[in-house]
């Protein structure tokens, strides 16, 4: 399983929100608007509750925030890169900037978790990492998705 798979040009956002709720709400928004996602509100509360229990920032500035709902038939990644850092409460008290929504079917936990730890293998390189932050256009990041 690649990384790219779940990764759609289209979910790729450039954001200058200045709070973790903003850029949750944004991207929710967004993925909704291009993937015509049924429970859009009942999606950003569960990515919401989800923070509220343990923050997704993983650390090295950035957060995997996600859930799961049985209305879903497939996995996708929405991908938002913030201009400025946002605390998200992260790990390692670092602020944010590259964001990971991840969205998906309740009953298939096998590759949920897949997903994650794929994302997580990818983004330990920081190469990528600062790559991903100096890209200027939708087509610069997926290609180096796609390049992995």
């Amino acid at each position: 399983m690649k990384i790219c798979d779940y990764i759609d040009e289209k979910l790729i956002f450039f954001l200058e929100e200045t709070t973790k709720e903003e850029v949750l709400r944004t991207l929710v928004n967004a993925t909704i608007q291009e993937k015509k996602l049924p429970d859009g509100e009942k999606f950003f509360r569960a990515i919401s509750e989800r923070e509220k229990i343990v923050s997704t920032g993983i650390g090295m500035g950035v957060a995997i925030p996600h859930a799961k709902l049985s209305t879903y038939d497939n996995f996708f990644v929405t991908v938002g890169i913030l201009s400025k850092g946002v605390d998200w409460q992260a790990l390692d008290r670092a602020p944010v900037r590259l964001i990971f929504l991840i969205g998906g079917p309740d009953d298939k936990q096998t590759e949920y978790l897949q997903i994650l730890s794929s994302l997580t293998m990818v983004l330990r390189d920081e190469g990528l990492r600062k790559n991903l932050m100096q890209a200027s256009n939708k087509e610069e990041v997926f290609d180096l998705f796609q390049a992995l």
